[in-house]
């Protein structure tokens, strides 16, 4: 059997997706999240990031940020400015090695990350909870579609047990 093509078992399944799928996830905090799923259409590459808060938002594609208070009202800034001045020590450290690493350099930081606490036999950044609640999103997704966009309960892996859970320190033991 070949590759692909019209023979290959893969090019009888009927996807159920359009062209965009746009996925919305609400957080316990209240939060939301927006994901946007679009890999059918012929545009340039873009993870499309953006971040953006009450007093804020950052946009990579563009590399654009508005700072309320600082920015001109009504005006994008360079960013170059902003993420020299407060990058991430550990960007500011290693972030010519992760550039070629995938993902515009998460890829190092995360795989990098998950070698070093086992070298220091500390627990790592992101563990099974955080793996099954990221591989859900797309059953969630699937059962949304399947159910004319009705919202999906994201199911809680930890059974609470995320609140008490303190957070990851990336610099210390880290690298």
């Amino acid at each position: 059997m070949g590759v692909g093509g019209e023979n290959h078992p893969n090019a009888k399944i009927k996807f159920k997706q359009g062209d965009v799928i746009t996925s919305t996830i609400k957080t316990a905090m209240g939060e939301t999240i927006i994901i946007t799923h679009d890999c059918n259409l012929p545009r340039p590459y873009s993870l499309g990031f953006r971040v953006q808060g009450a007093n804020g938002l950052w946009e990579v594609d563009g590399n654009r940020i508005y700072i309320e208070g600082k920015s001109e009202p009504h005006k994008w800034d360079a960013a170059d400015e902003w993420l020299t001045k407060y990058d991430h020590p550990l960007w500011k450290k290693y972030g010519e090695y992760a550039m070629d690493a995938g993902h515009g350099g998460m890829d190092f930081f995360v795989l990098n990350a998950f070698v070093e606490s086992a070298k220091a036999n500390i627990a790592p950044s992101m563990d099974a909870y955080d793996a099954a609640a990221w591989n859900s999103v797309t059953p969630l997704s699937e059962a949304s579609i399947a159910n004319n966009g009705e919202p999906q309960d994201f199911p809680d892996f930890t059974r609470g047990l995320w609140i008490k859970r303190k957070p990851y320190n990336w610099i210390k033991g880290s690298f």
